[in-house]
């Protein structure tokens, strides 16, 4: 039988690792506290990461650690020794774009697998079957492919190297994110982890020898986001994807939310597990791709995959949600769930189930609601209080409750 395509989640947390894990992922990416380019993500220490390839494999899954900067001279010096200790924590492969980086994680760590992040731009054939030469065991394609250019890849390179590509999640307007924008507005550099996304604001221009008169690039009274990209979204194209020979779905978002995390994933693992048993019959769940409206999101996309580069938002740069995160489950009993709140709800509320098993979207009416020294809790507005609601559903830990 073909390996089963892998589905690959973000962790920018623990919480999110092991939320993405238990939503049905394959494996997670994360970072360490340096060399990563989510500077802004809570991260891992060594001694976690350690923590969380216990768990993973545990339970036949995978972690990945990104090492993915564009490493300058004092970087490739502090290196090695962290490469050894990624080794040892138990790490199935690292994410790496610099080829000096390459050589060093190669040097300090011959057996560890490594991947080419989609930082290092991958475009072709030819530089994917380079990577190969070189020992890489997968590549990150970049995003500006098609589905017909990923498909020559990997009929090309079949056996000798791994094709991984992102299928959903926010998109940069820059060539796979080699973006200066950032660096060059606030002095935070986006190539070491620190964009501040300056691509989501919003912009006026104006002809030089007229600076007070702003032109109108569209006519829209809420702005105009001329290098906003909207979210890719290929959830309903999981058989064109697999067609093409990808062997890993990634998702976007170490940065997002642990309800986006949930919601994504089960999504995604739904749809490819339906793949797999219906075959050509697929077609995808209207469930599902509700699913992806009700957590934080811009417009969605199908990005370069289709050759139609429909990427930019014109309408806006915040993203909607219309779901809402109300509590992260801890525990059950049976009678009563024990819960950790995140946004208001009462007495009285209809909660609705976020689980990856048969609980999936089944209610929950709270009638009764204490907290953990057994007051009664009519309001609960605590943020992250601990609670317990009726229930008599068997949840279980890292499911989520929302409206």
């Amino acid at each position: 039988m073909t390996k089963k395509i892998e589905l690959l989640a973000p962790a920018g947390n623990k919480e999110k690792f092991y939320t993405a894990l238990h939503f049905g992922a394959d494996a997670v990416y994360l970072a360490g506290k340096e060399f990563g380019l989510r500077a802004f993500a809570d991260n891992f220490t060594v001694e976690e990461i350690a923590e969380c390839c216990a768990f993973a494999h545990k339970y036949g899954k995978k972690v990945y650690v990104t090492v993915n900067v564009y490493g300058k001279n004092d970087d490739i010096k502090r290196l090695p020794p962290y490469i050894k200790q990624l080794k040892q924590a138990g790490v199935d492969a690292v994410l790496v774009s610099d080829a000096g980086i390459f050589d060093v994680v190669r040097e300090a760590e011959p057996t560890l697998p490594i991947h080419i992040s989609t930082q290092a731009n991958t475009t072709n054939v030819a530089a994917v079957k380079f990577w190969a030469k070189q020992g890489a065991q997968r590549v990150v394609l970049a995003r500006e492919l098609s589905l017909s250019e990923i498909a020559e890849i990997s009929a090309e390179t079949k056996g000798k190297v791994e094709i991984e590509a992102f299928v959903h999640g926010a998109m940069c307007i820059s060539m796979s994110g080699r973006c200066l924008l950032s660096n060059y507005l606030t002095g935070r550099d986006g190539n070491y982890g620190e964009c501040v996304q300056a691509c989501r604001w919003e912009y006026e221009i104006n002809e030089v020898s007229r600076s007070q008169e702003k032109l109108t690039l569209q006519e829209d009274a809420r702005g105009t986001y001329i290098l906003n990209s909207k979210d890719m979204n290929m959830l309903a194209h999981i058989d064109k994807l697999a067609a093409a020979g990808i062997d890993s779905f990634k998702i976007e978002g170490r940065m997002k939310s642990p309800f986006y995390v949930a919601s994504v994933v089960n999504a995604y693992r739904r749809a490819i597990d339906a793949y797999y048993k219906e075959g050509q019959n697929f077609k995808i769940d209207p469930v599902l791709e509700n699913e992806l409206q009700l957590t934080s999101h811009r417009q969605y996309t199908t990005g370069f995959y289709f050759g139609d580069y429909d990427r930019q938002c014109y309408e806006t740069s915040k993203p909607k949600q219309i779901g809402i995160f109300i509590a992260t489950v801890l525990n059950s009993d049976g009678q009563f769930v024990e819960v950790e709140q995140r946004n208001r709800f009462a007495v009285g509320d209809v909660l609705q189930v976020l689980a990856p098993d048969g609980n999936f979207l089944k209610q929950i009416v709270v009638e009764e609601m204490y907290d953990l020294d057994g007051n009664k809790v009519d309001d609960a507005k605590i943020v992250q209080q601990r609670l317990k609601i009726n229930c008599n559903l068997n949840l279980h830990k890292f499911d989520v409750l929302r409206k």
